[in-house]
């Protein structure tokens, strides 16, 4: 059994209320459960940090070397604006996918280009809800290859 990591940014404990025409009527919790359910389902734990607060979020993927054989972000704003997560992304040796509910490329030109997809292994993006589930499959697919 692995310990995965599933990292929430900015805003995201306000889904089900912000934006539900974008995001979905999904709270943050029913998200995590998916998640934790896919993990689970495959014989691994899933832990989940939110924070709005990006030094928080780069010290939870910094910490996470030697106790998370993998982690999963939905890094929210951050994917687009912070060098220091992606740096310690790429310090991170275990299986890393970013995951977004909205496709970025599909919207504004800022949203476009994320710090964090060269540090990782793949990215699940735009397929709303699914996406949680599809984002813990692929992490469990590529432990079972490690």
């Amino acid at each position: 059994m692995s310990r995965i990591l599933l990292l929430s940014g900015p805003s995201l404990d306000r889904l089900g209320q912000r934006e539900p025409e974008l995001y979905g009527t999904a709270t943050l919790d029913e998200l995590v459960t998916d998640a934790r359910t896919v993990a689970e389902a495959h014989g691994h734990a899933l832990d989940h940090f939110q924070t709005s607060d990006e030094e928080a979020l780069v010290r939870a993927v910094r910490d996470a070397r030697g106790r998370y054989a993998a982690i999963v972000i939905n890094a929210a704003h951050y994917t687009h604006t912070s060098p220091a997560l992606a740096d310690a992304l790429g310090s991170f040796r275990g299986v890393k996918i970013e995951l977004h509910l909205t496709n970025p490329n599909a919207r504004e030109q800022w949203r476009r280009v994320s710090l964090v997809a060269p540090e990782v292994d793949g990215s699940v993006a735009g397929l709303g809800r699914i996406g949680y589930g599809l984002a813990l499959e692929a992490v469990c697919e590529r432990l079972v290859e490690r």
